[in-house]
């Protein structure tokens, strides 16, 4: 065993103990009397060092983590007393349950010692994204949430009428002054304001498509606004208030950013009521052309608030929570409210649900090994909200559908910084909130069984049609290849994986093809096989293993090329010199016409060709996975292009251009052939560009 020590002072873990760290209990019960083994009620074959380590451990707050005898991390937990929670795994007879399956696989484990519960989830929580335990409640790491993000005012903005140009001529804007209204995704920092985070895009743009009717807020790029001499299509059809042109002063401009500002938080009155006393204002002196302008503001926002039906503002920030098992899986149907808008929701499936049927509680009580649906809801919602809000701020007010313990809301809170409200049985509108919210989780996990049970009815049906003999067809992987270029340039091949009857995004591969003829798709079929099995090949022949695995991937069951004859013959030709099976590559040959639906599969081991028929299940797998590598391929191949065509790569190839400096120099000359346009005194006006970069950069570039 490992015992180690976090301590918040350093945020590392350490070898080290605290320096007066508490003594352990002396070794006792566990020492004196025999273990029950999980599947049989014999002693547990467990190594007395273990034993000894787990007596010995303080009644501290920390997290475990159980290993097998492979080294393979079974379990991590966290625990408000580690001798408490960790010896009572082996007190109890678990015969026959899944705890006990696990309890009888631990030949060691390590734990860390940590301060409060608070900093024991932190923990847990990485150390479950990292390690990835077999049971554990697991919820796949999505993309970042989105945010709504508008610019930071100057400080002399509402006092200021805008940059001006010598005299007699026309004021020029500054981009600085006049904040921008955009989508966002990724870390924020102190520049900008940021708002959100919403459940999807589509919530982001349309609060953005408001804030421009309302509000008239630009969403321009800097570039663009300063080199605008006309207003753009949004200021005609009222969109924007043509701050680029100067058809509206930076003092104005910064009180329409203040009013959106205060009704993306939820300060809907206070808005209406000042837009409604400077209407009466432009009326009062005469001004009725600025008095029906603002009078269409108001309008506007008045029917936005009057269709919002769902919104309550005396709630500003609220996440609704709403869980649903069934057939072994699970859904986490995640609503927001934020500044009193309901912005939609988001499911979540989680992985290793089928191991909480009868499984490890989540609280520091003993385990007995039942569970019943209600006791696997409150676990998998439990699950969800340690991992979730330990990446994502909690919101200050929690409706949740089942109850989880107050210990965990205690944690988060402390972890947070801020007082939590968690409720449990919501009345009003928030019970309309979580009725909606658990509508969409039973409809979202009853299309998710739906399409896996239709999934896997595919994946019976290929493996029945070509004979494929697998234990588990849950563990059928095809891998699929597929060439794409134009006209022989950028050529790149896609290499998409099918596994556990779904395409598996994380372990798709491009490969960039280079040193053969423009066009070769033979040349570029050969290459990409022999980069993709080389090494696969060679753990065949060293371990004499059906199923060798070289840096996680092992041999697949089927390999796809997306072609006929011509390429299943590379394919073979490749296979052969690796000395792997040739049974294993297909061909997806175009049927008559190419038309959908006719293709043939093309055996590289000599079998006669194979006609699925085009409404049989097996040809839309195939049809699907083929699918699927030829838009991987096709997207990469553009991009790959465009970067070649608009010399995206060429300032990244300049020694002393990073990141930040290649953004400013973006930003000054708009583009890549902007910067290729420009002088070298021209560069040595961008921040951090000194004359002898300048000049490295005028030389790569011409």
């Amino acid at each position: 065993m490992r015992l180690e020590w976090l301590t918040r002072d350093n945020n590392r873990m350490s070898s080290d103990p605290p320096l007066n760290p508490p003594t352990p209990p002396v070794p006792t019960a566990l020492q004196d009397q025999p273990l029950p083994d999980a599947a049989s009620g014999d002693p547990a074959p467990h190594p007395e060092a273990l034993l000894r380590e787990v007596a010995a451990l303080p009644a501290l707050p920390g997290v475990y983590r159980y290993f097998d005898q492979a080294g393979a991390v079974l379990y991590v937990g966290k625990a408000r007393n580690l001798k408490k929670r960790v010896s009572s795994y082996f007190h109890r007879n678990l015969d026959g349950t899944r705890i006990g399956q696990m309890v009888s696989r631990i030949h060691r484990m390590e734990t860390t010692v940590v301060r409060s519960e608070a900093e024991a989830l932190l923990l847990e929580n990485n150390l479950i994204k990292a390690l990835n335990p077999r049971f554990n409640i697991l919820f796949r790491d999505d993309k970042s949430y989105p945010y709504l993000r508008l610019g930071k005012l100057p400080a002399t903005a509402s006092s200021s009428p805008g940059v001006q140009a010598a005299p007699g001529k026309p004021p020029m804007p500054q981009p600085d002054g006049f904040p921008r209204m955009t989508y966002y995704r990724g870390a924020v920092d102190k520049r900008h304001q940021y708002f959100g985070p919403y459940p999807s895009a589509w919530a982001v743009k349309e609060s953005i498509q408001l804030m421009q009717k309302v509000f008239r807020l630009r969403t321009c790029e800097d570039p663009v606004f300063a080199n605008r001499t006309r207003p753009c299509l949004l200021f005609q059809i009222k969109r924007c208030s043509g701050p680029c042109v100067g058809m509206i002063s930076s003092a104005d401009y910064a009180e329409d950013v203040k009013r959106a500002a205060a009704f993306l938080n939820g300060d809907t009155d206070e808005v209406l009521r000042d837009l409604q006393s400077r209407m009466m204002a432009h009326a009062e002196v005469l001004a009725f052309e600025q008095a029906a302008e603002v009078r269409n503001q108001v309008t506007a926002l008045s029917k936005v608030l009057h269709q919002q039906s769902v919104d309550n503002l005396s709630d500003k920030d609220v996440d609704v929570l709403a869980v649903r098992v069934q057939g072994g899986r699970a859904c986490v149907n995640l609503a927001m409210v934020r500044g009193g808008r309901h912005l939609g929701d988001r499911p979540y499936f989680p992985a290793h649900v089928e191991q909480a049927q009868s499984w490890l509680p989540d609280s520091d009580a003993n385990p007995d090994g039942s569970a019943d649906e209600t006791d696997v809801a409150s676990r998998v919602m439990a699950a969800f909200m340690a991992q979730h809000y330990t990446q994502v701020p909690p919101p200050p007010v929690l409706v949740v559908g089942t109850q989880v313990g107050a210990d965990l809301i205690d944690a988060l809170a402390e972890q947070s910084g801020m007082r939590l409200q968690a409720v449990f049985n919501p009345r009003e509108h928030r019970r309309d909130w979580l009725d909606m919210a658990q509508t969409n989780a039973d409809l979202q996990l009853a299309r998710l069984l739906a399409e896996e049970g239709s999934q896997q009815a595919r994946t019976r049906a290929l493996a029945n049609a070509l004979d494929l003999t697998l234990d588990d067809l849950g563990q059928l992987r095809i891998e699929c290849f597929d060439i794409s270029h134009t006209a022989g340039e950028s050529t790149q091949a896609s290499c998409v994986v099918f596994e556990a009857h779904q395409m598996q995004n994380a372990q798709y591969r491009r490969y960039n093809i280079t040193d053969i003829t423009p066009g070769d798709d033979y040349a570029a079929m050969r290459q990409v096989l022999l980069r993709r099995y080389a090494k696969l090949a060679e753990a065949v022949r060293s371990a004499d293993a059906a199923s060798p695995t070289v840096a996680g991937q092992r041999l697949p069951d089927l390999v796809l090329v997306d072609g006929g004859k011509g390429q299943v013959s590379m394919a073979r030709e490749v296979f052969g010199t690796l000395g792997l099976p040739l049974s294993l590559i297909v061909g997806v040959e175009k049927g008559e016409g190419r038309k959908v639906g006719l293709e043939e599969l093309v055996f590289a081991d000599g079998r006669d060709k194979v006609y699925l028929g085009k409404d049989s299940a097996a040809l839309m797998l195939v049809a699907q996975i083929r699918d699927e590598a030829h838009r991987f391929a096709i997207t990469g191949m553009r991009s790959q292009r465009a970067k070649v065509r608009t010399g995206g790569s060429r300032l990244e190839d300049i020694a002393g251009v990073g990141p930040k400096r290649r953004a400013r120099l973006l930003q000054r000359f708009g583009g890549v052939q902007g910067v290729a346009a420009a002088s070298v005194a021209d560069l040595m006006t961008v921040e951090g560009i000194s004359a002898d970069l300048a000049g490295s950069i005028y030389r790569a570039l011409h």
